[in-house]
């Protein structure tokens, strides 16, 4: 990067680090620290609750994910309006009535302390692993920037969070949430618009879009039901719905953003204007993914995206052999070059037939690009020692290879403040559960609020440690985007079904539900394994076991006494 980018970069990180510490500089209580003593506007719930879905992840592998497999991953968002609706209705006035700082609070008042500590347990576990996810995707850029280990690019990605999580707790989170989806919003228009400017001067926005359609990447819907099939409009609205209930509803990391409201009016229209932007914002950003896409098309990609795995392979007995491929990739794309020039002539001469064929021959074309790049791939893996993986470097390197002085660092500091912003809210969530349902209620029931401030503290710097060592191992799962929402619907669908159980079976007790908890997520767990069906639908079936094991050992093993809801 240029000096200019650097400056760009580092004013960015530390105008927003310390806006975050400045607004939450006052002495913490519990309340302020954990819940920003639930003072907030809904502009404010709505950006935090975007911020913390937008991890680095989102801004990365997005991109990559359009690039390979065209648009239809926006579908995995259909159901999240429907969950919004729910939860207004259902979660917010319960949550906001019993005054909790967790959701699992909750669930002690309605069962009993096992099954409200098995469902932290199942949340501190899934959103630990997660974190760790959000932190390595930012260390990707580190990495591929400076050529430092992954190692140490994890940990100083970690890190940075932990400064004002720590210092100013959940109000640093929220303020400096505002200030991330501002810069974010800017930074990813900026990049479409800059996608657009460098393509060839004879082509056009439209003629970008027309390339990528027929070349399969505008795929946004799709009507096949398909219980293999990951993304289709079936498994969006009703596998999406289960996960993205339970994420917003069960999830502390988004729980804990709604229940900064000051009101539960404030939540609720916090939570409903997130139904309504988020489904725009993920097609904006895969749409930038679909147009670095197109731009590759009349220019020569990369062989393979991931920059230091190629210098890796150069120093290794491995580099002529690598030679030899992208010379012979560099041959297929000068052919491809010209089919796609034919293409968007016919396309402008509106000649189906034209068209129809110069689809089929890059079609082949692309299968043999295909090809070479699985050899590729399959040679790095050799001379790195394990498998790699390029999807979430596409995106990265097009903004380091092409986009000008000033706009690379604005687009860096957009992906480290997308990282910051989900990584400190799943630090301040961590913590609320560590203290609040583990250390408060079992450990040190008689201790004055100052001293759970300071046990928040020590559970965010235990839970940042925990994180980044579970981001070493991130390098090995492939598009980071598809990882996250895999791990979460292991998890989602069994602690949705709990709280289910919790609204609407008023007969089901504790034991009954602990049980058939644990059972559903034992079924899960080996569904995902056996490659039983997409993952999406793991939040159904976790959901529907839950509720139907609970169901039958209540009528098996029935508790003496009716256990009632609380009012």
């Amino acid at each position: 990067m240029s000096y200019l980018d650097w400056i760009v970069l580092s004013l960015t990180l530390i105008f927003v680090i310390s806006y975050g510490i400045y607004r939450s500089r006052e002495k913490h209580t519990m309340d302020s620290f954990l819940l920003a003593g639930q003072s907030l506007p809904w502009y404010h719930v709505t950006l935090s609750l975007m911020a913390t879905q937008a991890s680095a992840i989102t801004f990365l592998s997005a991109p990559g994910q359009a690039y390979t497999d065209g648009m239809r991953f926006v579908q995995f968002y259909f159901g999240l309006p429907l969950a919004m609706v729910v939860l207004c209705i259902t979660f917010v006035p319960k949550f906001h009535s019993l005054k909790i700082f967790t959701a699992y609070e909750f669930l002690e008042s309605r069962f009993d302390l096992r099954t409200r500590a098995l469902t932290s347990f199942l949340f501190l576990l899934q959103r630990g692993l997660s974190t760790g996810l959000s932190i390595y995707a930012p260390s990707l850029i580190l990495s591929a920037i400076l050529g430092w280990d992954i190692t140490w690019t994890n940990i100083i990605s970690g890190s940075i969070v932990l400064l004002y999580t720590i210092r100013g707790g959940s109000g640093a989170v929220s303020h400096t949430h505002l200030q991330q989806m501002g810069i974010i919003t800017i930074g990813m228009v900026v990049a479409g618009v800059m996608v657009v400017r460098l393509l060839p001067e004879n082509i056009t926005f439209t003629d970008a879009l027309h390339v990528a359609g027929k070349m399969g990447k505008t795929n946004v819907i799709d009507f096949t039901f398909d219980l293999n099939n990951r993304y289709n409009v079936w498994s969006g609205l009703i596998g999406g719905f289960f996960l993205q209930l339970s994420y917003f509803g069960t999830d502390q990391s988004q729980v804990g953003r709604f229940l900064t409201g000051s009101s539960e009016g404030q939540s609720k229209l916090g939570l409903a204007m997130n139904g309504l932007l988020k489904i725009p914002m993920q097609f904006l950003i895969l749409l930038v993914g679909v147009l670095v896409f197109a731009f590759y098309q009349f220019t020569n990609p990369p062989l393979f995206f991931n920059q230091t795995a190629v210098d890796k392979v150069r120093k290794t007995s491995y580099a002529a052999e690598y030679l030899a491929l992208e010379k012979r990739h560099e041959i297929i794309q000068a052919d491809k070059h010209q089919h796609v020039m034919a293409l968007t002539d016919a396309v402008h001469q509106d000649n189906t037939t034209a068209i129809a064929d110069s689809r089929e021959v890059l079609g082949k074309i692309e299968n043999e690009v295909k090809s070479v790049r699985k050899e590729a791939e399959a040679l790095l893996s050799k001379a790195n020692g394990s498998d790699v993986n390029d999807v979430n470097y596409i995106f990265l390197r097009f903004v380091i290879d092409y986009l000008p002085a000033g706009l690379v660092g604005l687009l860096i500091a957009v992906i480290l403040l997308a990282s910051m912003g989900s990584v400190a809210s799943a630090y301040n969530s961590l913590a609320s559960c560590s203290v609040v349902d583990i250390y408060k209620r079992i450990y040190r029931k008689d201790q004055d609020r100052t001293d759970y401030v300071t046990a928040s503290r020590w559970a965010t710097f235990f839970w940042g440690i925990f994180c980044v060592a579970v981001a070493q191992y991130a390098s090995r799962l492939g598009s980071m985007i598809e990882a996250v929402n895999i791990l979460g619907s292991l998890f989602y669908g069994v602690i949705l079904g709990i709280f289910l159980v919790a609204f609407y079976f008023k007969k089901i007790g504790s034991r009954a539900v602990f049980w058939g908890s644990i059972i559903g997520e034992i079924f899960v767990v080996a569904s995902y394994w056996a490659d039983l069906t997409a993952f999406l639908w793991l939040n159904l079936i976790g959901c529907v076991l839950v509720i139907g094991f609970s169901y039958i050992i209540e009528l098996i093993w029935p508790e003496r006494k009716e256990v009632l809801l609380p009012e």
